[in-house]
């Protein structure tokens, strides 16, 4: 159906990808515990139509040009590596009122800022375009043209997904995050927490390989 084999094989397969963590997960974990669920929700959203792109991208056939260029991939790394970067650098230097600390995030959520810095983090990491382009070949049928729409489909499948799993993670990590905050300073030390993860999650993409 749809041209695609191995649909249950395809399945279980995205459902053990998605609970490996990975830098996505630990992205939306980071601000679910800096920031709290919606902000988590809002970072979910972001991720995941980063996969969308992701996903048109491989089934037009355009990101075999990350996978064939050398330079083309070392572009899009660096520009992911150093947002991850600017990102972390901006939690650790935000200020936190230490009456609010142990209650809710210091400043309103800009929860648009919030979905867009999920959509870039997602898409600049061109290690996620080469996935695509090796994993989703394997489950379609020899032969089959245009290969479109079971590129597309298995895409939305593994959207649907991740979607589950990261939305889970994101409810918990934030009401974890809740019980910490119930100590003073705590939310102040999240956010520098959540600022090295990030930064060191560019730093790891930084210098990842294509291969």
């Amino acid at each position: 159906m749809f041209g695609i084999h191995d649909f249950p094989l395809f399945v279980f397969s995205c459902i053990l990808l998605n609970i490996t963590p990975g830098q996505d997960t630990m992205y939306i974990v980071g601000r679910s515990m800096a920031q709290g669920r919606q902000a988590g929700i809002m970072s979910v959203l972001g991720i995941m139509t980063g996969v969308l792109v992701h996903t048109l991208l491989a089934a037009l056939g355009l990101s075999v040009i990350l996978a064939t260029s050398s330079l083309a991939f070392t572009v899009v790394k660096i520009a992911g590596a150093a947002y991850l970067i600017w990102i972390g650098i901006s939690f650790m230097t935000a200020r936190t009122d230490p009456q609010q600390a142990s209650d809710a995030p210091a400043t309103p959520l800009d929860t648009w800022k919030i979905y867009k810095q999920g959509v870039l983090t997602n898409v600049l990491n061109p290690k996620v375009a080469l996935f695509f382009l090796s994993f989703l070949p394997q489950f379609v049928s020899p032969g089959i043209q245009p290969i479109f729409l079971p590129f597309l489909v298995l895409g939305l499948v593994l959207f649907t997904t991740g979607s589950i799993w990261c939305l889970v993670l994101a409810i918990g990590a934030a009401w974890l995050s809740e019980r910490f905050r119930q100590y003073r300073s705590a939310g102040g030390l999240l956010k520098k927490c959540t600022g090295l993860l990030f930064v060191a999650l560019g730093i790891r993409l930084a210098f990842s390989q294509a291969h």
